[in-house]
């Protein structure tokens, strides 16, 4: 196990792809918001390990299958990978919302798989959305929530969060914005390594 793991976890839709209403289905509907693969390139090169925590409910929905799920994926990898980047592991609930599941945000279930695959605590990793749902996610999980307004909640005033936001949850207007915060945090006071769970 490695003890000096430096994470960050995403969400997907929203927050590195435009999100759309009639969901992702093919490689060709995937279209990377304005410098989030840069982002994530970023990240990387500074020694961070990027992980996605994505709801995809078209799966249980039947709107696509696991092959055209598994093709997204791999464009999204191939147009990351041109730019210098990756993301090491990809976490996902295909259940619709009425299957009553664990793992659809804002459960907690997907942050506790990948909690259990890295053998390390969340406990002040970042978790990047673009949703409530996904900060409560990341509150449940004991992450810090990162709120970017290139999604779902593009509207709100970071100054005026909904109450229903976690109190500690930090605004910035896209991805690379919340990548520049987290590395200017980082040269500031570097993150301490995360330790194993017992």
């Amino acid at each position: 196990m490695n003890n000096h793991l430096k994470l960050v976890i995403l969400d997907r839709d929203g927050t590195i792809n435009q999100a759309s209403e009639e969901f992702v289905k093919s490689p060709e509907e995937w279209h990377p918001l304005p410098g989030a693969l840069e982002a994530i390139s970023r990240l990387n090169h500074a020694g961070f390990h990027v992980v996605l925590a994505t709801n995809q409910s078209g799966l249980g929905r039947g709107l696509f299958d696991m092959g055209a799920l598994n093709a997204v994926h791999a464009h999204m990898l191939k147009a990351l990978a041109t730019l210098g980047g990756r993301i090491d592991a990809i976490f996902y609930c295909p259940h619709a919302a009425e299957e009553g599941c664990s793992c659809r945000k804002p459960a907690p279930g997907l942050l506790q798989q990948i909690e259990e695959r890295y053998g390390l605590s969340l406990t002040g990793v970042p978790y990047v959305g673009d949703s409530l749902r996904d900060m409560l996610a990341a509150q449940a999980a004991g992450c810090v929530p990162h709120l970017v307004l290139s999604g779902r909640h593009a509207m709100v005033d970071p100054a005026r969060l909904p109450p229903e936001f976690p109190r500690n949850t930090r605004v910035h207007a896209d991805l690379m914005a919340f990548a520049d915060h987290l590395l200017a945090a980082a040269e500031s006071s570097p993150i301490p390594p995360r330790s194993p769970t017992p």
